[in-house]
């Protein structure tokens, strides 16, 4: 199975996200998403559940979310767990362990 990693620093692309992720689900493929930066904001969209069922893993930047004014602690987006308040390590291992990668 294709590994597929969506890195997402912008908080205007939702519906190109949903798309691109259904697509690649579609195909078969192994969704990743790192939202992080002003993507971080996307975790207060009404899709955002819908966003972390359809991918395979959805992981937060915890600092930037810090830096959006959220708490990465007691504020977890629904459809998330503590530990997919990760660090940028995490789009470390997106970039090195999947088959292709697109940035938003």
């Amino acid at each position: 199975m294709a590994k597929f990693g969506i890195f997402v620093t912008n908080a205007k692309n939702m519906a190109h996200i949903m798309g691109v992720t259904k697509a690649a689900k579609a195909k078969g493929e192994y969704v990743k998403i790192f939202l992080t930066w002003k993507g971080t904001l996307l975790a207060k969209d009404p899709q955002f559940r819908e966003l972390c069922n359809a991918a395979d893993e959805v992981a937060i930047c915890a600092d930037s979310y810090k830096k959006m004014g959220y708490d990465p602690q007691n504020d977890i987006p629904e459809g998330l767990t503590e530990k997919e308040m990760s660090t940028q390590a995490k789009h470390g291992y997106i970039i090195d362990d999947d088959d292709n990668y697109m940035t938003l």
